[in-house]
């Protein structure tokens, strides 16, 4: 963009509820975005990115406009499917990173995880996920998109670790266990969707489909969790489970039962059995 030409104003759109359908998000909404502007407010709005107008916007905010010809190449034949594209992004600034000497290398890594666009912000985290990390320091790494105020980059956060988690599923477990006592309830809730059996938008894992007794100290701590943000992903893991292991869910689930009475662990049971037919 020329410096000179007049960018829309992004304040007249704080505060917003978000479009229900792509069509009706104003053409100025949407160049803003796009400039990494402003953060999405919705999943209308999320889906509707064009993750390339942004890298170059990204790239040129950055002065690393020389390097847009290189990534775009390469980004050429990704498929038009957003969960192809972020992790395709990442890991061409994940390229790009390791060409820079390490001061560099972490301001760059600094500014897109903090960055205004929670776009960009996705990227980061997967940049975290794609790197040659040990789980350790990919947990503690992703930690901090684990406890974004925004959705897409929370769901973004558990996605782009959940292989290295299921490959060391029982230290995840381990470790997990303690983000579950957090006082976050963003962390807590992080801790059980990564763990998911089935999930949503990610590949199952194996482990716990065939043996979801493994993570039962994990869940055990959040049984009665006060926020509904975390009761309907405990809800939901056990849902997965259920799908595979339905008599070992009906177990925990009168166990909860007669152990916790609370309208939390009522909320969780209603939806941990939803697509059980013998309850």
């Amino acid at each position: 963009m020329d410096k000179n030409q007049s960018l829309p104003d992004s304040c007249a759109y704080i505060g917003r509820k978000g479009a229900k359908k792509v069509s009706d998000i104003p053409e100025e909404l949407l160049q803003l975005l796009q400039q990494g502007r402003l953060e999405t407010v919705n999943l209308t709005e999320w889906l509707a990115i064009d993750h390339i107008t942004l890298l170059l916007h990204v790239l040129n905010e950055l002065g690393l406009q020389q390097h847009s010809e290189t990534m775009l190449a390469e980004l050429e034949n990704i498929p038009a499917k957003i969960m192809k594209t972020i992790p395709a992004i990442a890991s061409e600034w994940l390229r790009l990173l390791y060409q820079m000497p390490e001061p560099k290398r972490t301001e760059i890594m600094d500014v897109l995880s903090t960055h205004r666009s929670d776009s960009v912000r996705c990227w980061a985290a997967y940049i975290v996920g794609l790197d040659q990390l040990t789980l350790d320091q990919k947990l503690q790494r992703i930690r901090f998109f684990a406890a974004d105020e925004h959705f897409g980059v929370r769901e973004i956060g558990w996605m782009a670790v959940r292989e290295s988690v299921a490959k060391e599923i029982k230290e995840s477990i381990r470790i997990l266990s303690d983000w579950a006592r957090d006082d976050n309830a963003n962390i807590r809730r992080f801790a059980i969707e990564v763990t998911r059996p089935q999930g949503v938008w990610a590949k199952h894992i194996a482990a716990l489909k065939e043996n979801p007794e493994m993570a039962l100290p994990l869940l055990e701590i959040v049984k009665s969790d006060p926020s509904k943000y975390v009761q309907d992903s405990v809800g939901n893991w056990l849902n997965d489970a259920g799908k595979s292991q339905p008599e070992w869910v009906l177990q925990v689930c009168r166990t909860w039962e007669e152990e916790s009475r609370t309208k939390e662990t009522m909320r969780i049971l209603k939806r941990a059995q939803r697509s059980l037919t013998n309850k």
